[in-house]
């Protein structure tokens, strides 16, 4: 990685860090009723805000080798280590991380914790992993193309990804105005936090420990995963649930890919 990217890497653990103690959604870990329910065959995660994650795209997950990838908070890695998966979770957040670990000891699981960044798998070997699950996080990472060539070459043949990202249109409005509930387009695709928002508005964002955030084009999005090798084999959007939501009226604004390594690519 560059130094800036190292530099973004701290900054957005230590964020990240700073979410678990504010109980953001993401790391609020889940409830013995819902690893009970994982436990007698339904297990219910999400990628996105809303919708729960096809059972098609689960499939049976018993005996099953899964990578939560950048999915830390206590939420998708113990629902699939109490479906029967052998569960292993990397996370760039030590606090998530342990998110995980708190429901694994609370609930008699057994979850391998990696600390590391979601462009960099060289923790795992080739081929290791049927599932891999990602869910909304890979608009904290300056690029992505180096996450879906490293999730492919984890990925058995055979075996599949299940991603969740931001639609890019979420990126082109004036942070500032929308916050004041205003949608003035002022944005290009690809986006940074880094590059576009004023130093004064970083300060806001880091007196609020909210991590920095990249708006990626739906080329990386979705033909990143198609060039690194996989094959698009679902899709679905999604949105937030708040009815106070300035685009959710208007339109979706998160999208869920299933991509497979095929078998024999010839």
């Amino acid at each position: 990685m560059t130094q800036p990217d190292k530099d973004v890497v701290a900054y957005n653990r230590s964020a990240w860090d700073r979410q678990v103690a504010d109980g953001n959604q993401w790391t609020i870990p889940v409830t013995p009723e819902e690893i009970e329910d994982a436990r007698n065959g339904e297990c219910n995660i999400v990628l996105t805000p809303t919708k729960l994650v096809p059972q098609e795209w689960l499939g049976d997950l018993r005996g099953k080798s899964v990578l939560c990838l950048a999915g830390g908070g206590g939420q998708q890695a113990p629902l699939m280590a109490a479906a029967g998966a052998k569960v292993s979770v990397l996370d760039n957040s030590p606090a998530q991380l342990a998110q995980d670990q708190n429901v694994a000891d609370r609930e008699g699981l057994e979850i391998e914790t990696v600390l590391g960044v979601m462009t960099d798998l060289t923790a795992f070997a080739d081929d290791s992993f049927d599932l891999i699950v990602h869910p909304c996080a890979n608009s904290f990472a300056p690029e992505i193309l180096p996450v879906w060539k490293e999730a492919y070459r984890v990925t058995k043949p055979g075996g599949h990804l299940l991603a969740g990202f931001s639609n890019p249109l979420l990126y082109i409005f004036d942070y500032e105005e929308f916050e004041k509930k205003n949608l003035v387009v002022k944005h290009k695709i690809p986006y940074s936090d880094v590059e576009s928002l004023s130093d004064e508005m970083k300060q806001t964002l880091a007196a609020r420990g909210e991590p920095l955030s990249f708006g990626h084009s739906l080329a990386d999005q979705i033909g990143g995963q198609i060039a690194a090798g996989y094959v698009i084999t679902g899709f679905f959007e999604d949105n937030w649930p708040e009815e106070d939501d300035l685009l959710s009226p208007l339109i979706d604004c998160f999208i869920a890919t299933r991509a497979t390594k095929l078998v024999d690519r010839d």
